[in-house]
């Protein structure tokens, strides 16, 4: 067929209007959903795959340990008294609820033990919002274990890089946290966001409109980290909810605004006051992840005092008993006393389990005492020993000081120099300067798998903790979560 007349006389060039209308460039939350979906249809590597299903379940014994505390039991029957359709299932409740309601309540107990995984050096805990978020949308939606296990890691990756776009290289600590802000929560939620709007089946204007919803629901505040409160349980878990109820309402027609993130008025600006670093967000963004890297936490307190754990392990390690020591000096980053050694009178004398976890000289005895798990664990946590005269006694001897070589380091690591006197005058120094579970010290296959096995105990038997393990392992070539999470509805030993 001959070319057409009108096709022959129009000229193939640009429009004077078109040569005069600029580029638009992207703006960061058009970036992060087209990451989000490539990440969704292409796949993600195979390193990243198997750090999903390792995360996935060390998410989910934490969930069922946390089953020991009172706050864990206020949460499910809040959820249960709220009603609605059940959607998905609300880990040992016996049942489930609506998908928002069982993120809610999962994400509280993935959360309430301080005992799940941390980013450096963000300084956040990417996993306990992004994966009961993610899991709650799935088991909703029928989500094969694929695209699951795909909008987990994407989910992760945009928590952390969001969590990045917050830590100030030159000040080597996060804008979020010298705001008093619990990044783990605020970026959290919309890494759970991009999670559940991917497995709802979002294109890339849909996961862009779930993030621009999201941003109005997060939050979170630090305070109790000083001076007590259980009200940090709680961040985890009103993400996850966000995360799915603004995937829900962005699938309904709700909109968000496009400059989301980097606007006048929207995220950056309302969390960080405008100073934050968008190459953090969008450098390597989908060729480099950083969702290995994220570090396991072999024990249940607050990572800054993971260093000061191993310091006492080693000591007793050497033969150091507590009639031994006359007094404790804990060097550690400048930025981590206020959380861990202020004020000096409660982190000597917690009153709670819970305090315990947030004390850098309760950190110290406990791993001179030692314990259980993988050297400190669960039961060295509890209210009774947080207020036992003998720890109480060596707690009294412990002073923390800011040091010079531990400011260097931090936050890539949160190292710490314990140097021991002895009563018969002796000095004994431990150098803890990199964080187990970390990429420089990792975790085996074989210490995580402990770590669950530690955290269901009693709850699960055997050949249920052996079933959710081969699924976690599993999860990116299962065909649903179904076998993932059926044995965690009802515990079925134990109390």
């Amino acid at each position: 067929m001959a070319e057409s007349p009108l096709a022959q006389r129009t000229p193939a060039v640009e429009s004077p209007l078109a040569q005069r209308t600029p580029a638009v460039e992207p703006t960061l939350a058009q970036r992060i959903a087209d990451f989000a979906v490539t990440a969704a249809t292409d796949g993600v590597p195979g390193e990243v795959a198997v750090s999903v299903g390792q995360r996935v379940l060390d998410i989910l014994g934490l969930c069922v340990a946390a089953h020991r505390l009172p706050t864990s039991a206020a949460i499910i029957d809040h959820v249960r008294d709220q009603g609605g359709r059940p959607q998905a299932t609300v880990i040992g409740a016996g049942g489930q609820a609506s998908a928002a309601h069982a993120a809610l309540a999962n994400g509280v107990l993935a959360h309430s033990l301080d005992y799940d995984d941390t980013h450096l050096p963000s300084v956040l805990h990417p996993s306990a919002a992004v994966v009961p978020a993610a899991l709650a949308a799935a088991e909703h939606s029928g989500a094969s274990g694929p695209c699951t296990a795909r909008a987990i890691a994407a989910g992760l990756e945009v928590a952390v890089r969001l969590g990045m776009a917050g830590y100030d290289r030159e000040l080597g600590n996060s804008v979020y946290f010298e705001h008093g802000q619990h990044a783990t929560s605020i970026t959290g939620a919309m890494g759970g966001a991009v999670a559940a709007a991917l497995i709802y089946g979002a294109d890339a204007d849909g996961v862009r409109h779930t993030l621009g919803l999201t941003a109005s629901m997060a939050a979170g505040i630090i305070e109790a980290n000083r001076t007590g409160g259980t009200v940090k349980r709680l961040h985890c878990g009103l993400a996850a909810q966000a995360a799915v109820t603004a995937a829900q309402l962005a699938a309904r027609g709700f909109t968000g605004p496009p400059t989301v993130l980097e606007g006048r008025f929207g995220f950056f600006q309302a969390w960080l006051h405008g100073r934050f670093f968008p190459e953090e967000v969008t450098g390597g963004l989908g060729e480099r992840w950083s969702v290995p890297d994220i570090f396991f936490k072999p024990y249940p307190a607050n990572h800054f005092t993971h260093a000061a754990i191993d310091a006492g392990l080693a000591l007793r390690a050497r033969g150091v008993r507590p009639d031994d020591v006359e007094a404790i000096t804990l060097a550690v980053p400048a930025a981590v006393i206020r959380t861990i050694g202020e004020p000096i009178e409660v982190k000597r004398n917690p009153d709670t389990g819970y305090q315990a976890q947030f004390s850098g000289p309760y950190a110290v005895v406990a791993g001179l005492l030692g314990g259980g798990g993988l050297g400190v664990g669960l039961d060295d946590f509890t209210d009774e020993l947080a207020r036992d005269p003998a720890r109480r006694a060596l707690t009294a001897k412990v002073v923390l000081v800011p040091d010079a070589r531990c400011d260097a380091i931090y936050p890539q690591q949160f190292p710490a120099i314990v140097t021991l006197r002895t009563s018969d005058g002796a000095t004994l120094v431990e150098e803890v300067l990199a964080n187990r579970g970390g990429p420089c010290r990792p975790l085996s296959d074989d210490e995580l798998a402990r770590k669950f096995g530690d955290n269901v105990a009693g709850r699960l038997t055997p050949q249920a903790a052996d079933a959710v393990r081969r699924a976690a392992a599993a999860l990116d070539t299962a065909d649903d979560v179904t076998a993932l999470l059926a044995p965690l509805s009802t515990f079925t030993t134990g109390s």
